[in-house]
């Protein structure tokens, strides 16, 4: 399905976007204000103490951004004209019920207007205290799907979620729905619960209540199959939504490691150190010397203006078979097709931070030599014995 058609689709629509002062979501209001000034409205829940602080956020965070450069160009004086009219930032938080909309007017006019439900909001720390998690990825998923089962006109939920979802398996992996609905996710709630009370009960500091959430989300998601607390939580989530969402058309969208924009609106956005991005800067500033991997690995990057074209192409192509109540995944990834391994990630960046060398705080260029990549662990663990363990005995 081309996008020209998607184009002509958004005309007149009504969308919700949690998470939106996220990357992700960014790219994605961007994209439809571009494409198609004609759609009615766009919610963007942001969390704030009120409406106000939520506007303030949305001009300080996402409209200002250099991302939005290209739209603010095309419309010159218009600009201020065309985000008041058209985008409209709302206090609240997926961790409660009804998102929070403590505004019983406004939520009662989101809910007669909203067609189509973009649910982008999440917490990638992979190793968040569990509870935090559970509340945002998990539940937050959950509270959302409510929120649009009460909307009158809404035809469509997208749900974005991640390609990593499916634990530590190797191979070619299918949906296993019936593991998956033999899971007790509530029981995982209880626990969390129970945990974060029996530490408050210890009146212990924060900051050690803290990190043992943290463990503690750790060790449930290796338990059951996963290797972070994040890909737990969010696999989670997908099962609250397959499991609850009645009749309404689920979509998700699973992306790999979402990266900078490649095309649109330009080449070469990105927002903050994300992912993969520490690797390389790390590298760049001459911390990072060895790695442990194997050189023919894919690491399966995919810009993030890919993902919003595949959102808004599967929105366009659900909507109008709407008719259907069942859920469609789809992965969005690069490695079948064109594949980036890890070692043209080593040659690109050793290329790229000679020609580009880092500055440090002194105002010297650091020279960072290409980075040693032992293929088993066994190696570099021999390395890190010769190279720092036996020097710091001495």
């Amino acid at each position: 399905m081309e996008l020209d058609n998607a184009v002509k689709f958004f005309q007149g629509k009504t969308i919700l976007i949690t998470g939106a002062t996220g990357f992700l979501a960014k790219v994605f209001v961007e994209k439809i204000l571009r494409i198609q000034p004609n759609v009615n409205k766009l919610y963007l829940l942001v969390r704030a103490s009120n409406n106000k602080s939520a506007k303030q956020r949305l001009y300080d965070e996402i409209i200002s951004k250099e991302l939005f450069k290209i739209l603010c160009n095309n419309w010159g004086s218009k600009f201020d004209a065309l985000i008041s009219n058209k985008v409209k930032a709302v206090a609240g938080d997926i961790s409660f019920e009804n998102l929070g909309l403590n505004d019983s007017e406004l939520r009662e006019e989101m809910q007669k207007e909203i067609q189509i439900i973009v649910n982008v909001a999440a917490s990638t720390d992979f190793s968040e205290r569990y509870d935090d998690a559970l509340d945002i990825n998990t539940f937050g998923a959950f509270n959302v799907l409510n929120f649009g089962k009460k909307c009158d006109k809404v035809k469509l939920f997208l749900h974005i979620s991640t390609a990593y979802v499916c634990g530590e398996e190797i191979g070619i992996i299918l949906e296993k729905l019936k593991r998956r609905n033999e899971m007790n996710i509530f029981e995982e709630k209880r626990l969390a619960e129970e945990q974060l009370s029996q530490l408050q009960n210890q009146c212990i500091p924060d900051k050690a209540i803290t990190s043992s959430m943290k463990e503690f989300g750790l060790e449930r998601a290796k338990l059951n199959g996963w290797p972070n607390t994040y890909v737990f939580t969010k696999a989670m989530g997908e099962m609250l939504l397959e499991r609850f969402k009645g009749d309404l058309p689920l979509v998700i969208i699973r992306p790999t490691i979402i990266a900078s924009t490649y095309k649109q609106p330009f080449s070469g956005w990105i927002e903050g150190v994300r992912t993969i991005d520490s690797v390389l800067v790390n590298y760049g500033k001459g911390k990072l010397t060895c790695f442990p991997g194997n050189l023919n690995s894919a690491l399966d990057v995919i810009p993030v203006d890919m993902v919003v074209n595949v959102m808004v192409v599967a929105i366009e192509v659900h909507y109008a078979q709407h008719q259907y109540s069942c859920e469609t995944i789809y992965h969005v990834g690069t490695s079948s097709k064109n594949p980036l391994k890890l070692s043209d990630l080593r040659n690109l960046s050793h290329y790229y931070f000679t020609k580009n060398p880092w500055i440090d705080t002194n105002g010297q260029k650091v020279e960072a030599g290409k980075l040693i990549v032992f293929s088993t662990i066994n190696r570099f663990f021999l390395y890190m014995k010769i190279k720092y363990v036996l020097p710091l005995k001495f």
